[in-house]
């Protein structure tokens, strides 16, 4: 009898336990009550709208009395009815593993470990912001990936990552370090000259983790003693880098200030363009022509004209900046209203992380209208990064990832610059009332 009842018992036991576990996995059961949804593809609002949240996707959006019968007993409700709410906001250019204060010689000073622990810090601040995916273009060390792959292990809290790794440059480019004196014999971890040799980054860095690839097409502003309106890759070398990354499943995104490397870059086949300071009409009709985008980081002009004088910049840096930053300003306001593709990417870091949104009204003051402009953070941002399937608009099937503000953003999209409630993938991360 003991032999049975025990045989009972463990029956019973391996019964229970998986629906147990089944039921441990079931996922959450969220309604979102939403004053109104702003549809970002077409600018229209939809009121009184309930999105129903299972585990860390959409399940379906509608009428809220409609999906309010639907949920599920014991469905925890959001009350988000005084709110307009939009899909999580994407950043398509960021360095969270940097800050400004580490733009000229003192980046010397700090490893790629604590660069990883600063990238802790600037990932929370920016989803915090309500930037729920970012694009990190450039970090030494591959420590973007390891930030990336910290979020998405649940170690710390930060937004979706698509990551490059180091940046591609030539021998005292860009992404070279050009402080340090030739005893020292130093070069940045991107570094690689002729066609050869960056095929082998390329494959390199998609071999430690980049998502995408990023490289260097002419000088920089915030680095020492190359031009920013001059081409630094040669355009065999860019059709190089190119063509590996896409034969390898990466997108390309090209640092660029002047024509001719926006030029070659675009005839190589990048998928982006970074900054665009000198961009010219040549360059934007090979941009329609070929689809690329342009991702113009704006806002940062005005951050960098009022507090360059306190960065630590050297005189050769200030000096770049105070030339290009007025021709930028002119050249990109035409290139905003000439029809270009346009993603929203910020070079936060540059300015301090958690002000990514300053860049909406700063699109606006330069060309866009209001809808474009949130447009270039959440549809085109998510094509350019090839995941409109899972972000980039409140859709059944993609990631919860949401926001939430007060007031009407295409009457003023400065109010995207306090967003109120944030979620990423079903769980809230910011919540406060109005």
């Amino acid at each position: 009898m003991k032999r049975v009842a025990l045989f009972f018992l463990f029956a019973v036991l391996f019964t229970i336990r998986p629906a147990m576990a089944q039921q441990g996995r079931a996922p959450a059961e969220i309604g979102v009550q939403a004053g109104r949804i702003l549809d970002v593809r077409s600018g229209n609002y939809l009121a009184d709208q309930m999105i129903w949240v299972e585990g860390e996707r959409i399940k379906a959006v509608g009428r809220a009395s409609e999906i309010r019968r639907q949920l599920p007993a014991g469905a925890k409700i959001i009350d988000l009815s005084r709110a307009t709410v939009l899909p999580g906001l994407i950043d398509c250019h960021v360095h969270l593993t940097m800050s400004p204060t580490l733009a000229g010689p003192a980046r010397l000073h700090i490893s790629y470990p604590r660069s990883a622990l600063l990238g802790a810090r600037n990932a929370r601040v920016t989803l915090e912001a309500g930037f729920t995916t970012v694009r990190n273009v450039a970090a030494g060390g591959y420590s973007d990936i390891a930030l990336r792959d910290a979020i998405n292990a649940g170690d710390v809290p930060g937004p979706r990552m698509l990551v490059s790794g180091p940046a591609l440059s030539i021998t005292g480019g860009h992404a070279d370090e050009n402080y340090l004196a030739p005893q020292y014999d130093f070069s940045e971890d991107g570094v690689a000259d002729g066609v050869d040799a960056v095929v082998r980054k390329v494959r390199e860095n998609i071999k430690f983790g980049a998502d995408v690839i990023k490289f260097m097409a002419t000088g920089g502003v915030l680095s020492e003693g190359d031009n920013p309106a001059l081409a630094q890759y040669s355009p065999e070398e860019m059709k190089a880098i190119v063509q590996t990354a896409h034969e390898l499943g990466r997108r390309v995104a090209a640092h660029a200030h002047g024509a001719l490397g926006i030029k070659y870059a675009v005839l190589a086949g990048v998928d982006s363009i970074e900054h665009g300071s000198y961009i010219n009409d040549e360059d934007i009709e090979l941009m329609k022509e070929r689809g690329t985008y342009l991702v113009p980081t704006v806002y940062l002009e005005d951050w960098l004209a009022q507090n360059m004088q306190n960065l630590g910049f050297t005189p050769n840096m200030i000096e770049k900046a105070q030339t290009v930053l007025p021709i930028a300003q002119e050249h990109l306001s035409h290139a905003l209203k000439s029809g270009l593709k346009i993603a929203l990417g910020t070079d936060a870091a540059v300015y301090p992380h958690g002000l990514n949104a300053h860049e909406f009204g700063k699109m606006v003051d330069m060309g866009l209208t209001p809808l474009q402009s949130i447009q270039a953070g959440t549809v085109n941002a998510a094509d350019l990064l090839g995941w409109s399937d899972r972000v980039g608009s409140i859709e059944p099937g993609k990631f919860a990832d949401l926001v939430a503000v007060d007031g009407d953003p295409l009457a003023n999209v400065h109010v995207l610059e306090n967003v109120r409630f944030v979620m990423k993938g079903g769980e809230v991360i910011k919540n406060q009332e109005p």
